[in-house]
């Protein structure tokens, strides 16, 4: 009986430990920039229970509003609240800027220019978790190879919304992610002029 009291007292305390790590690519040590599709990390993402659209039969000129305080945008129609998405925005030192704006650009399959990895002629990753202003130069036989961001919305400079991991906390480099689904409607939604207003 003690002999099986260890190794379920062994079990739990390598799940615990192995359970309450910080996922390594959203830690200050990377450059991870999390702008690809949703999901990928070892524990999941926290549940969505925020998230929701009902404005494909409402109406109007679109508006958004983001709060960073509460990680959450708010997708209008005339005025008319359609859609809530949950976000994870840009970390500490890697602000989303505040302001008023308007989408500038729209591209379905956007790619980062500035994040992503160093790939070999196959595809393979060489260097994940690329900054090309601090790594510039390719290991030799490899290229690189940027972060999927898609349903891109730009608003700013490199700035914009699109799809992408969700953490639960601000983790990107400025961007405003959201889960696939609502960076979809909102894409499809929004024109070039739409406003978006991003306070704290």
């Amino acid at each position: 009986m003690l002999g099986v009291l260890r190794v379920v007292v062994s079990v739990g305390l390598v799940l615990l430990v192995t359970g309450c790590g910080e996922d390594p690519r959203f830690s200050e040590r990377t450059q991870y920039l999390g702008g690809g599709t949703y999901g990928g990390a070892q524990a999941g993402p926290p549940r969505d229970t925020v998230s929701y659209w009902d404005g494909d039969s409402v109406g109007g000129s679109p508006s958004v509003k983001i709060s960073l305080g509460e990680q959450r945008a708010y997708f209008y129609k005339a005025g008319v609240l359609v859609g809530v998405s949950q976000l994870s925005t840009g970390r500490e030192g890697l602000n989303t800027p505040l302001g008023n704006y308007k989408i500038i650009q729209k591209d379905k399959d956007h790619a980062s220019s500035l994040f992503g990895d160093y790939v070999d002629s196959t595809g393979n990753v060489v260097v994940p978790n690329v900054d090309i202003k601090k790594d510039p130069k390719p290991p030799p036989g490899a290229h690189f190879r940027g972060t999927p961001m898609p349903y891109f919305m730009r608003i700013v400079s490199g700035t914009g919304m699109h799809a992408g991991y969700l953490p639960g906390y601000p983790a990107s480099h400025g961007c405003i992610r959201m889960p696939e689904f609502m960076a979809e409607n909102f894409f499809r939604s929004v024109s070039v002029g739409t406003p978006v207003t991003i306070t704290n």
